[in-house]
């Protein structure tokens, strides 16, 4: 799904999405990622959902987004409490969602000025970070 016919040049936008990976400012990516809107993305080491981690979360923490957008794939599940204390200890929020809205988000986000990261998993790829 295109999400956007063109891309920016200073952040980062989602531009499209399916299945099998997201395309950020029209460069495809086949594996988990995390974007900011004035960082180039990088690997995220997640493959699947249920093997979260709270590592995984402590990495987002450090980049002291206002808000994290988790894509979790093709349906919207939830992260346990427990596994995301790093963000809320600094009042960081999480919002969980398919992978679909959360890029919609995302974009919305960014484009309104906020400090947003979209933590995308993309289940079944993997790359090393």
């Amino acid at each position: 799904m295109k999400l956007h016919s063109s891309s920016t040049e200073k952040y980062q936008t989602v531009t499209g999405y399916d299945r099998a990976g997201v395309e950020i400012n029209a460069q495809r990516f086949d594996y988990s990622v995390l974007v900011m809107p004035e960082v180039s993305p990088r690997a995220w080491p997640v493959t699947r959902f249920e093997d979260l981690k709270a590592e995984h979360f402590e990495a987002i923490a450090a980049d002291k987004p206002d808000v994290v957008i988790l894509g979790t794939g093709e349906r919207q599940r939830f992260v346990h409490p427990r596994l995301v204390t790093s963000l809320s200890s600094q009042r960081i929020g999480v919002e969980s969602m398919d992978s679909h809205a959360a890029c919609r988000t995302y974009n919305i986000l960014m484009g309104e000025g906020r400090k947003v990261t979209l933590a995308l998993i993309i289940e079944g790829n993997a790359k090393a970070a």
